[in-house]
């Protein structure tokens, strides 16, 4: 069976998805409907505008959402079918859209109220993300227990998990991780402690929009990386709950790997969560399809097309 994975905040990058607007008509309309959902060029900032613009997390947020639903409508105009779709924290909202839980406009303007919100909470409580390499799951959570101001954030794969610190909090984590064996501790480039209690006035300013959206019961199915199951409704509790929760990516793919999903299609800009795919489960067949290339792999290759992954 065939899961979608839709990224998250980092897969961004300047140029991405002008591809799939210059070469396809539905990518074009997707990134116009955006534009005016936003109130500014989107595709004008992906194509021209600068790294610091695009890294704004209430700019990052409908880009990525853009590009990957973009490529969505690229991938099933030419036949594309699978059976679950799941993302990365942001990843969630295209995920909803994906399996027809959410309209795109609405998941638009969520997310950048999101990205609004979690600004301004990074801005009121300062914060940084870390990411050890090298310490299992159960290492970590130990770390944070006994560390004040730090929280684990994204449980990615085996041997890395990301942190959420408050500010001078950070080089206590960075110290207790060296001592215990990372072998890498790496800050990441992020403006505040995402997925962390930090961040909780994110969460409540975005209450209200998330409630007074329309859901629909999601077909293919929807995983959530937040509860790790599949979820079909409570939507806007789960999305209030996902911005002070952590990411359990890695439980979330051994759940589908044991209920028999063994390729994934990473639906966006970069290769980030196929990598880590690869790292759960060795056996799963991966590819990417962000930018004309790879999607037009993907259709060749057969993803979806015949309900099977031949590569």
């Amino acid at each position: 069976m065939i899961a979608l994975l839709f990224p998250g905040q980092g897969s961004q990058a300047i140029g991405m998805g002008c591809d799939l607007y210059d070469a396809f008509a539905v990518a074009r309309e997707t990134f116009d409907e955006a534009g005016e959902v936003l109130g500014y060029d989107l595709t004008g900032v992906c194509r021209i505008g600068t790294a610091e613009e695009l890294a704004r997390t209430e700019v990052t947020q409908p880009a990525l959402l853009t590009h990957s639903v973009a490529a969505l409508r690229v991938l099933t105009a030419g036949g594309l079918t699978f059976d679950a779709a799941l993302g990365h924290s942001l990843g969630e909202y295209t995920a909803l859209v994906a399996t027809g839980a959410l309209e795109f406009r609405d998941a638009l303007a969520l997310v950048q109220a999101r990205g609004e919100a979690m600004a301004a909470a990074a801005a009121r409580h300062p914060g940084v993300m870390v990411a050890l390499v090298g310490l299992d799951a159960e290492t970590v959570e130990a770390l944070c227990a006994v560390i004040d101001g730090v929280w684990p954030a994204n449980f990615n794969c085996p041997g890395q998990v990301v942190v959420s610190c408050a500010a001078p909090a950070a080089p206590a984590l960075e110290e207790a991780a060296k001592a215990a064996g990372a072998r890498r501790v790496v800050r990441l480039p992020v403006s505040g402690a995402f997925h962390s209690p930090l961040v909780a006035s994110a969460a409540e300013a975005l209450r209200g929009p998330l409630a007074a959206v329309s859901w629909s019961r999601p077909a293919p199915a929807f995983f959530s990386t937040c509860s790790a199951a599949f979820e079909d409704t409570g939507f806007a509790a789960l999305l209030e709950r996902q911005l002070v929760s952590p990411v359990r990516f890695e439980a979330s793919i051994r759940c589908l790997s044991a209920a028999g999903y063994n390729a994934y299609l990473e639906v966006g800009p970069g290769s980030v969560l196929t990598g880590l795919v690869k790292r759960i489960d060795r056996a799963a067949a991966t590819a990417t399809a962000g930018e004309v290339g790879s999607l037009a792999a993907a259709l060749d290759g057969g993803w979806g097309t015949t309900g099977e992954a031949t590569r």
